[in-house]
């Protein structure tokens, strides 16, 4: 994150600031959970936002809320007063991206922070693919901070059978999250075409320690727990016009014994630009941290059409 000042010309009392970074889409910041900055008694204003190509802010009035992403900026009305824009300096979009090879497909690295789970900061480093061809994952502490893992398939690929064959996981801490879904930046209108196989308790031990989900995840038709039991299994899930059937087996095959199941036929999304993502990262929200480093390993990708 970094920091973003500046100065109000003629605002009223009660006003603040509204910022946003543009990263494929506008981002609220610094956070959804505080999206608001103090115009101070002199009329300036100051806090940090994530990294972006361009940024936002906007003088609202008091009771205006704003959206946790946008395609486009609201112009001034309804309770907008006025909007700066400013673009980028830096060479976020031009740097290289670290890239990965693993099961046949292209993988690109997060280097930038997140809200998932809370705030997250991610290293690259945290990703590797070894002689093997896994693909390991880890959120590591360092220098008294925890960085956290993503990797990103480089295309989208529709409807279709998504698999996922992990190592043992099941004893992952319970301030981790381990985490294989679609998501799609620019598609707010579809709850970013998110469907999530999801390995954590949340920060709760006396929870189950696996769900299968739809967005959004607060209606309680949308997630399904199962317990995960230890060894290598293989996750999926069968993406059809309207309906999602998640899987998950025991070892390597989908013939094997069957350990969770479970079928979603409403709010499914349909296919955009979403992109299978993995990733391992800290619950912000857990009531302790975890205990030490947590390292997973994706044996396999696959997609069947």
């Amino acid at each position: 994150m970094v920091p973003i000042a500046g100065r109000v010309t003629g605002a009223r009392p009660g006003q603040r600031i509204v910022l946003f970074a543009r990263s494929g889409v506008w981002w609220v910041q610094p956070l959804t959970s505080d999206p608001f900055t103090t115009v101070a008694a002199d009329a300036t204003w100051k806090n940090q936002v994530h990294l972006g190509v361009e940024y936002a802010a906007l003088l609202v009035d008091p009771g205006y809320r704003p959206p946790d992403t946008t395609e486009a900026l609201p112009p001034p009305g309804g309770g907008v007063v006025a909007v700066a824009t400013i673009k980028g300096l830096g060479d976020l979009v031009s740097r290289p991206r670290k890239v990965l090879q693993f099961s046949g497909y292209e993988w690109e690295v997060r280097d930038v922070p997140s809200e998932r789970g809370g705030p997250n900061e991610y290293d690259p480093a945290n990703a590797w693919v070894d002689a093997d061809g896994a693909m390991h994952l880890k959120l590591a502490q360092r220098d008294g901070r925890w960085y956290s893992a993503e990797v990103i398939l480089t295309r989208s690929l529709g409807y279709g059978t998504y698999l996922f064959t992990a190592r043992d996981t099941s004893g992952i801490d319970p301030a981790a999250a381990f985490g294989m879904f679609t998501w799609d930046d620019g598609a707010a209108e579809q709850n970013h075409r998110e469907m999530d196989i999801e390995i954590s308790q949340w920060g709760d031990p006396r929870i189950p320690n696996g769900q299968y989900a739809l967005q959004p995840y607060y209606v309680p038709a949308n997630v399904a727990r199962f317990a995960l039991p230890p060894g290598t299994v293989t996750h999926s899930f069968r993406w059809t016009a309207g309906h999602v059937a998640f899987r998950t087996v025991r070892g390597p095959r989908l013939t094997n014994q069957n350990i969770a199941q479970h079928e979603f036929s409403s709010g499914v999304p349909t296919p955009g630009a979403e992109r299978i993502r993995m990733n391992v990262y800290f619950f912000r929200y857990s009531p302790s941290p975890p205990r030490a480093d947590v390292e997973v390993v994706i044996e396999r990708f696959q997609y069947l059409p």
